[in-house]
């Protein structure tokens, strides 16, 4: 049996018939920029998430980009963010050339709570919370930290549509949650799409000058800004995936649930739930020491893998001005060194599931 690390269009094909459709109504319409999908999904998926305000942009990267923006975080600013990362979170905050200041993680591959405040300088303007593989970070203690050193909270939820912390949907902790819909994301759009949500309306009403062209009235620019607008077709087929994604979260939760109960070999380190938080595994990460070892192993049963990441922000080359060397986040690193993504995805048979436990537990 071969069980690839991930197929896309199994999950198109569960609702087939509405997504074409849509897309022929957006196609048929005539108008494809800042319409009436837009606006829909930015209503639909706000109630979603119980928050106010939805602004659909182009990337999960320009949410993160024009969130700091929007915050007025400018040069030499710091804002806090955990090591281990996905390298776009950093790039948010460096495109606004603010600072990004690393701190490790903890064993749940999140923001280690306990670590953030002995990095807060004066120069500390933020948080960024990274919900990294779908699982919710510590945002009781988190938000705590922020109120008392009255700081912003920024959160990437790009891998956490639809997890709760203590019954609170992630993007809802924070001035500001900014969500990917890149096609692999739990909602996934058919092509790049992001989107910002917070409570407060002057934010709101800033990036949404801010992600065309800095004009709320077309050729009146009030600031400069940028050409990152979610696309009537984009949004179209979001709100048809956002009204199955409490379904399609339940599949990859019912599978994790399987990894984590029938998984029983101690050279793989499975991942553990912190308290009060359901994550909703857009990844299902392990770790193993020999990572070049086990995923040779896993080639050879035809299972696929990916690493997410193998090189953390701090050593990448593009941060190489930052002036860190190896050694410096230990925790990180030890991490990059070892973890290892399975399969998990919408439209995985039960065989296939099988065969994967199967051949982790013979490793």
């Amino acid at each position: 049996m071969k069980v690839a690390f991930n197929v896309l269009d199994r999950q198109f094909m569960m609702h087939k018939e509405e997504y074409e459709a849509k897309a022929l109504e957006v196609l048929r319409s005539g108008w494809y920029i800042l319409g009436k999908e837009v606006e829909a999904f930015e209503t639909e998926f706000a109630k979603y998430l119980g928050s106010r305000h939805c602004v659909g942009l182009a990337s999960g990267l320009d949410a993160i980009v024009l969130a700091f923006r929007a915050l007025d975080i400018k040069a030499g600013d710091e804002v806090i963010v955990a090591g281990n990362a996905y390298i776009a979170c950093v790039m948010g905050i460096s495109m606004n050339n603010a600072v990004p200041v690393f701190c490790e993680p903890d064993e749940y591959y999140n923001i280690d709570a306990s670590k953030i405040e002995s990095l807060i300088t004066s120069k500390t303007k933020a948080i960024l919370a990274v919900h990294l593989y779908g699982q919710p970070c510590d945002m009781k203690s988190i938000k705590q930290i922020c109120d008392k050193h009255k700081l912003y909270l920024v959160e990437d939820c790009a891998q956490s549509h639809g997890s709760t912390y203590d019954g609170i949907m992630t993007g809802r902790f924070s001035d500001i949650g900014c969500f990917s819909f890149y096609p692999s994301k739990n909602l996934g759009a058919f092509g790049d799409a992001g989107a910002i949500v917070t409570d407060n309306s002057e934010l709101a009403d800033k990036i949404r000058v801010l992600r065309n062209y800095g004009s709320e009235k077309r050729y009146y620019n009030e600031v400069v800004g940028y050409n990152s607008r979610l696309d009537e077709l984009q949004a179209g087929l979001l709100r048809v995936k956002l009204k199955y994604l409490d379904e399609l979260n339940k599949e990859r939760i019912d599978i994790a649930k399987r990894y984590l109960s029938e998984v029983d070999n101690p050279k793989i380190i499975l991942p553990k739930i912190l308290d009060k938080a359901m994550p909703i595994w857009h990844l299902f990460v392990v770790r193993v020491k020999d990572r070049a070892e086990f995923i040779s192993y896993l080639n050879e049963c035809n299972i696929g893998s990916v690493i997410h990441y193998p090189i953390p922000p701090h050593l990448s080359q593009a941060y190489e001005y930052l002036g860190y060397k190896e050694g410096d986040y230990p925790i990180t690193e030890s991490y990059a060194n070892e973890v290892v993504s399975l399969p998990i995805y919408n439209g995985m048979t039960k065989e296939e599931v099988d065969y994967a436990i199967k051949c982790l537990n013979k490793y």
